[in-house]
């Protein structure tokens, strides 16, 4: 995989879910007519026009009468039809709603419920012309009206209800645990790395470190720059042609995903000193260890791609692909300056910034392109693979709506993990006992809680690099200065390179002086 499309495809991992926390979430309760079956569906009310009750232990149960096949715009759709205290379900369209709620209303039923097949809106139209309407009006799935029927039978009673958010979900921990211990191992890796470079070759006249480095890509400033624009590129392609490049994704996901984790498990296996026999091919040689290392790795990858939408478990799958995947880019993509790290980590934060908050002033919807690509079109199963997510523990309207899971994209653990990374570099080369790799890596772990933390108290997705990008930044540049270092920290191997090319030049001149 050469630099271009290790570029190309770090582009898709910065792609974020932030986790939307929307208040017109509930649940539609449903029941057989002898109550030995029940079943919970999603919908969406305005919590402004109906109050529901957090559990259905003491809720009103109504009969529920399906009315799909009307718009229930005026008087004469219910003629001679009985609505005293039924839940009945129309099609959204024709008319506004609260039309619908009116009719509704005056024919005494309980609750409306609109069928759409167009997704779940939050109602939100003016009732300043309809300030005596009480019925409780919400939206449910058209294919959940007819999933019902099919498992609960026809006669039906239903309720409304929707749990109060949790505040706090233990899947928010889990993912704090995963992306820290990720960046952490990664710099750690990448300092190994180092110190494999700076080890004196065994080979004669071979240059020194040149193997590892030619496995590396190093990051300039002007490769910085390229790399930005290459993102905003590939999400606006994204966000137009959805359908089709999400398969492209998943494909290019599977391949790198099954090389990233041969890489970390090789790299364990090389310090076991048994299995080292080896086999000829080609008129070259491998480790029969090795062989089977590469053919369990894809076929971890391949089942991952083959039970890709089965929520109960392939999550597990996906996480260690995951994971496997951002260790190997942290390792392989190099910074080679502060400098460098600077102009991509701020790049990025406008980049997110501008695309989550930004974008929504000029989309049809309102939605943010961001939000758009990483959330999938409304009706595509296929989600982009460029995320940790873990189970939410908590039941609520959330855990059923379509957000069953906490979710942090690959893009907010590599890009402040190549900082870090650089970090435990720069220790290696300056005997720096670890400071600057130790409070880079808990910054980051303070950008992450602070991530949540705000998360929680806005309720609202959050892009965790506009945290975690200043954490990392303003404390590395804290140490540095402190330590006397800014400058060497800021200029890198260029810094070194020079500063050992003049210590060479002052040993030629004291060593001619001598002479």
């Amino acid at each position: 995989m050469g630099p271009i499309s290790r570029l190309s495809l770090l582009c898709l991992l910065l792609l974020h879910f932030p986790q939307q926390i929307r208040a017109t979430l509930g649940i539609l309760r449903a029941i057989n007519d002898d109550g030995s079956s029940a079943k919970d569906y999603c919908i969406t009310y305005n919590s402004t026009w109906t109050t529901l009750p957090t559990t259905y232990t003491n809720a009103t149960y109504h009969k529920m009468k399906d009315l799909s096949s009307l718009w229930l715009c005026n008087h004469s759709d219910i003629s001679g039809t009985d609505l005293k205290d039924h839940a009945v379900v129309v099609m959204a369209g024709k008319c506004s709603i609260l039309d619908k709620a009116s009719v509704a209303q005056q024919g005494n039923a309980a609750i409306l419920l609109i069928a759409s097949k167009e997704g779940l809106p939050p109602p939100s139209e003016n009732r300043s012309s309809y300030q005596n309407l009480t019925i409780p009006i919400a939206y449910m799935k058209y294919g959940d009206l007819m999933g019902m029927e099919k498992t609960l039978g026809q006669n039906i009673q239903v309720t409304l209800y929707s749990p109060s958010l949790p505040l706090f979900d233990y899947s928010m921990l889990v993912i704090f645990l995963i992306s820290v211990f990720t960046v952490a191992l990664g710099g750690y890796w990448s300092g190994l790395s180092e110190l494999e470079d700076l080890r004196p070759s065994s080979s004669l006249g071979e240059p020194e470190g040149s193997k590892k480095k030619d496995e590396n890509v190093t990051f300039t400033p002007l490769t910085v720059i390229l790399f930005v624009i290459i993102c905003c590129v590939m999400l606006l392609l994204l966000y137009f042609f959805y359908k089709w490049l999400v398969y492209v994704i998943i494909g290019v996901f599977c391949l790198a995903s099954a090389m990233s984790m041969f890489n970390c498990l090789s790299a364990l296996i090389q310090h076991i000193p048994y299995g080292r026999c080896r086999v000829s091919y080609c008129n070259k040689s491998a480790e029969v260890r090795l062989l089977f290392l590469a053919a369990f790795c894809i076929a971890v990858s391949v089942t991952w791609v083959v039970f890709r939408n089965e929520d109960r478990w392939i999550w597990i799958l996906q996480d260690i692909l995951g994971i496997a995947f951002c260790l190997n880019f942290i390792k392989t993509l190099r910074m080679p300056n502060f400098k460098a790290c600077v102009i991509l980590l701020g790049l990025l934060l406008l980049y997110d910034v501008f695309f989550v908050f930004i974008t929504p002033f000029f989309t049809k919807n309102g939605e943010s392109i961001m939000v758009e690509v990483a959330a999938g079109p409304s009706g595509n199963p296929e989600k982009l693979p460029v995320v940790i997510r873990v189970p939410r523990l908590e039941y609520s309207a959330l855990t059923l709506c379509g957000i069953p899971f906490s979710l942090l994209g690959f893009g907010d653990i590599i890009v402040p993990g190549l900082l870090v990374a650089y970090c435990r570099r720069f220790d290696v080369r300056t005997s720096s006992s670890s400071i600057y790799y130790i409070s880079c890596t808990l910054a980051y772990a303070v950008g992450m809680f602070l991530t949540f933390v705000i998360l929680i108290v806005m309720k609202t997705g959050q892009p965790a690099l506009l945290y975690l990008v200043p954490c990392t930044l303003f404390t590395s540049s804290i140490i540095a200065w402190s330590r006397k270092e800014m400058k060497k920290f800021w200029n890198g191997g260029c810094y070194e390179i020079m500063e050992q090319a003049d210590n060479t030049v002052s040993e030629d001149i004291r060593t001619n002086e001598a002479q």
